[in-house]
């Protein structure tokens, strides 16, 4: 190995290994299989670094991540690629002193999760490059592969399903709790 490829290959790729991480993790929904889809991926972009031609990295990482992901899921988990977009659901300050604001956020977090995790792949992916690793439009579209039109499209759909998900959540949590 040439040490200045090492050296370029790091230069490139290490700063973008949590955008990475987290992109495949909620894509493969499991951190262990996340760590190992990113380090698949990272060997992939490292094999194919005079590939590179220079431009935006991130973007560059990112795509090779996802289609890493998803080569990992349709060999793992072939099931969880058949949730279409097409079976989806209808379309303050805190004081951290107080424990049971604490407690009250901490299981919001988790419903968002859930509900996030219970998005077709298609919207899931667009919403964590968008608004947890605060991509461009355009950017989400080099990495998905996608017209601009088509990301947007899934970001407000996304949106309408995640907000659909929480409200019916909320909404059965408010029942329970009534009876």
């Amino acid at each position: 190995m040439d040490p200045s490829q090492a050296d370029r290959f790091e230069e490139i790729s290490l700063p973008h290994l949590g955008a990475a991480y987290n992109l495949a993790r909620w894509l493969v929904r499991n951190d262990a299989d996340a760590e190992d889809v990113v380090q698949e991926a990272y060997l992939r972009a490292f094999r194919f670094l005079d590939g590179y031609r220079g431009g935006d990295s991130r973007t560059w990482l990112l795509t090779i991540v996802r289609r890493t992901c998803y080569t990992w899921l349709r060999k793992n988990r072939a099931r969880d690629l058949t949730d279409s977009i097409d079976d989806s659901p209808n379309d303050v300050a805190i004081d951290f002193s107080d424990p049971e604001l604490l407690l009250l956020r901490a299981a919001d977090t988790q419903m968002v999760r859930e509900a996030l995790y219970a998005l077709p792949p298609e919207y899931r992916e667009v919403l964590v490059m968008r608004e947890l690793e605060q991509m461009s439009y355009k950017e989400i579209a080099l990495v998905a592969d996608l017209p601009i039109g088509t990301v947007m499209s899934r970001l407000a759909r996304g949106r309408k399903s995640l907000k659909g998900l929480l409200t019916a959540r909320t909404t059965a949590e408010r029942r329970g709790s009534a009876s």
